[in-house]
């Protein structure tokens, strides 16, 4: 799949921040688009995370460009390395705002999209914010997905979910920290009003 499929703004910002897509970026979104369950392997710097991720973009771009983004969590990122975490919060929040930029220069309005981060270390009033006014991209570990799910206002805050990222699978697919993730995805699945 090409970017002729993404928004216009979220392709221009595509467009001038590489040269093109990669394989495994345009085999991805072809997939992802198709609410096809997708695994994608493939080497460090072949684009991964932004093959994940850019559909979800487009996504919520459209959703609050027509006015429909709702103050709900709409995807949920899981990785098992905290520190993962921290970097994608960064690396997702720059084209975002990128992307906004470019939205201003053409004169058009951008639809607030919000990420959070909720790990061990997040602060008790950032997790009551997040309750009060959800982000629309949650990155959260394993464990802190668990933990949401077991309280009232985390399972409110998850009932209209319907993308699920999981980073690096491998580290953690055969061990009991995979299968209680596992088990979390599925409560996470039966939560949601969306299809996951």
């Amino acid at each position: 799949m090409s970017t002729t499929k993404f928004h216009p703004l979220v392709q221009k910002w595509f467009s001038q921040t590489f040269k093109e897509p990669t394989e495994i970026q345009s085999k991805g979104w072809q997939a992802i688009s198709q609410n096809i369950d997708t695994l994608i392997a493939a080497p460090t710097g072949s684009g991964k995370t932004l093959t994940a991720f850019l559909t979800c973009i487009d996504t919520l771009v459209r959703m609050g460009i027509a006015g429909d983004l709702p103050d709900r969590t709409k995807v949920v990122y899981i990785s098992p390395l905290k520190a993962l975490s921290n970097d994608i919060q960064k690396n997702l929040s720059e084209p975002l705002e990128e992307i906004a930029q470019l939205a201003r220069q053409n004169g058009d309005l951008f639809p607030d999209i919000r990420i959070g981060l909720r790990t061990g270390d997040t602060k008790p009033s950032d997790r009551q914010k997040m309750a009060r006014i959800p982000p629309h991209i949650l990155i959260t570990t394993p464990e802190s997905l668990y933990i949401l799910l077991t309280s009232k206002s985390g399972r409110s805050g998850l009932e209209e979910v319907n993308t699920v990222i999981i980073d690096e699978i491998h580290a953690i697919a055969g061990d009991k920290r995979g299968s209680h993730l596992s088990l979390s995805i599925e409560r996470l699945c039966a939560l949601s009003k969306q299809n996951i």
